[in-house]
């Protein structure tokens, strides 16, 4: 991983408008679940276009623990995985998840179908994410969950000998990644599995991808308008799986385009893509700017920028990235219904306020949203802003620094969870645009 500073600051755009080709890094969320799902598999699979970042290294990691064969080549952005035909060879393992809510809440899960002892434990602020939820619904299939500490969040463990099958219920409105991970894990009960989702469903974009990646390893779910999932028991084959680029990360540079006036191209992502974070460039081409879709690539080209009033509840990750580019828009922005975004890394509601007030941003935070009312340009002002440990912070208030002198980044490392060439990516937009002035 790169070594960066304690603070970064961020140079302002000078020179033309920027006119860029970029590819970012493979999906996280799809590399950690085709990794669940390959460790379970019978056979060998091979991932391609996967991702190399903190989250994806401790999925590897503790799949290692269990006794799976996975190699990383790490050059070639491939993962090989010799599959344990849903149950994992190692009988006890003790396992570190650092602060990546995908792998404690899938592996927790996957954990139940096999037979043994394990726990599963993260970093300080892993320990305050919930996961409550899914322990309950894996203990109503005949599993044995429990949060140590006694505070419904991890450390969790977990005594495994199989799953049982029958009735789950789950809520939606928390974490999606509640339902993935039992997704992903139910084919391995001893019978049938229901699983009902209580509540409004969030992120739901996410839990079509897990279905998706499900599908491409030969196991077919019912899907009952997502409302109520029916598994029979099965099994799902090793492949060759092809990982699309990150469109969580692709946000970034489809904002550097609104924002700076220039045209952007993301690679490797267009209209065939399963990811439902492509839904950001919709809300970009409401706000102002033009988009160009081709199956397999996706230009943003900014204009001037006009307020939005926009429910993000299914892309909830590019939040952030959109209240940066808000700063910049004519008029007030209101995001609402993403409510479940203050369990995540840190309280992004909360912490979007403030460092938004810091630039000069009158915001209003809501319960489930925020309403971001932007300054005049001459009046936005520098600021050293707080990351919370939070990738997507420091990686969407960099692009403030862009039109904004004087914006300082503070613990610019934290990228690494999803992204640990972001800056040096960053930086090469500037290189082939050309010189500047």
């Amino acid at each position: 991983m790169p070594d960066y500073p304690a603070e970064l600051t961020i140079d302002p755009w000078s020179g033309p408008a920027p006119v860029a080709s970029v590819r970012v890094p493979g999906s996280k969320s799809l590399t950690n679940r085709a990794l669940i799902v390959a460790a379970l598999a019978k056979g060998e699979s091979v991932l391609t276009g996967a991702l190399d970042s903190e989250d994806t290294r401790v999925m590897v990691d503790a799949l290692k623990k269990l006794g799976v064969g996975v190699e990383h080549d790490v050059a070639s952005s491939t993962i090989r995985v010799s599959g344990c035909s849903g149950r994992f060879p190692a009988a006890e393992a003790d396992m570190y998840v650092a602060n990546s809510g995908t792998t404690l809440r899938f592996l927790t899960a996957a954990l139940t179908v096999g037979k043994g002892k394990y726990r599963v434990d993260g970093t300080p602020r892993m320990r305050q994410r919930p996961v409550e939820d899914l322990l309950q619904a894996l203990n109503g299939l005949g599993a044995f969950t429990k949060s140590e500490l006694e505070t419904g969040c991890p450390p969790v463990l977990v005594t495994a000998d199989g799953l049982d099958g029958g009735f789950a219920f789950v809520r939606g409105d928390v974490s999606s990644q509640f339902l993935s991970g039992l997704l992903m894990a139910v084919p391995y009960a001893r019978e049938e599995t229901v699983v009902e989702v209580e509540g409004t469903l969030v992120s739901k974009p996410y839990v079509e991808m897990t279905l998706a990646v499900m599908r491409e390893f030969g196991y077919e779910a019912e899907n009952r308008k997502y409302r109520r999932f029916i598994l029979k028991p099965g099994r799902y084959d090793g492949r060759n799986y092809p990982i699309e680029p990150d469109a969580s990360a692709a946000s970034y540079f489809f904002a550097l385009a609104a924002i700076t006036g220039g045209s952007v191209t993301v690679e490797g992502l267009g209209s065939s893509s399963v990811q439902g974070d492509m839904q950001f460039v919709d809300v970009l081409e409401h706000m102002g700017c033009k988009v160009e879709r081709e199956s397999h690539r996706t230009t943003v080209t900014g204009g001037p920028l006009r307020s939005v009033d926009v429910d993000m509840n299914a892309i909830s990750d590019t939040v952030m990235t959109l209240a940066v580019v808000a700063l910049f828009a004519d008029g007030l922005t209101r995001i609402r219904n993403v409510g479940h975004i203050r369990h995540k890394e840190t309280d992004r509601i909360a912490a979007l306020a403030a460092e938004l007030r810091k630039l000069g941003a009158v915001v209003d935070e809501q319960p489930d949203g925020l309403l971001i009312i932007p300054p005049a340009p001459d009046a936005l002002t520098p600021a050293s802003i707080k990351t919370y440990d939070d990738h997507r912070m420091a990686m969407s208030f960099a692009l403030a620094g862009l039109k904004i002198p004087g914006v300082v980044i503070q613990d610019p490392g934290c990228v690494a969870k999803t992204y640990p060439n972001y800056w040096d990516d960053l930086a090469a937009v500037r290189v082939r645009t050309g010189p500047t002035a």
